[in-house]
């Protein structure tokens, strides 16, 4: 979990692992990603910030810094997640795609054409459990936390999941 120091309006960053992380990658991840926060800046100002592992596959960071994280600050951290991941064979999914939770409790990750056939097939529902790595501010994640049912997030709207049989 992030830190408590964290306010509600703080930035998240949710980035997404092509597999399940074993725990020699978190504790290698948490080292690598606190060692960049320790020194992260945005146009010469520390970027206070915390970093935190989600369900062995989510790596999320939360930033608060008054008049916001600056594009190139958001460049370094992207950077510095994406190489701390090339090191040990981790890609990031990119938000084109749409993670949930099968029937089987796995995590999956899919485009979202193949995610749309399954809505269209029932095989997804307005129960299906999705992670929403839109979310944009540690508040909200508190609030709702990452995983959530289909039908209470986007995921209902834009691929019109039809209620559980």
């Amino acid at each position: 979990m992030l830190s408590p120091a964290l306010p509600d309006d703080a930035r998240l960053w949710i980035f997404t692992a092509d597999r399940t992380l074993t725990a020699e990658d978190r504790d290698r991840l948490l080292a690598d990603l606190n060692r960049f926060i320790g020194q992260w800046t945005s146009h010469g100002r520390a970027v206070p910030g915390d970093v935190a592992i989600h369900e062995d596959r989510f790596v999320t960071v939360g930033a608060h810094l008054e008049g916001g994280v600056s594009g190139c600050g958001i460049d370094s951290l992207t950077h510095a997640v994406e190489e701390a991941g090339a090191e040990r064979g981790i890609r990031w999914v990119d938000g084109l795609n749409v993670v949930f939770r099968d029937a089987q409790d796995t995590i999956q990750v899919l485009p979202r054409p193949a995610f749309r056939q399954l809505a269209r097939d029932g095989v997804v529902t307005t129960t299906t459990p999705v992670f929403d790595t839109t979310t944009q501010t540690v508040g909200a994640l508190r609030e709702h936390g990452l995983e959530r049912p289909a039908g209470s997030t986007w995921h209902g709207r834009v691929f019109r999941l039809m209620e559980a049989a």
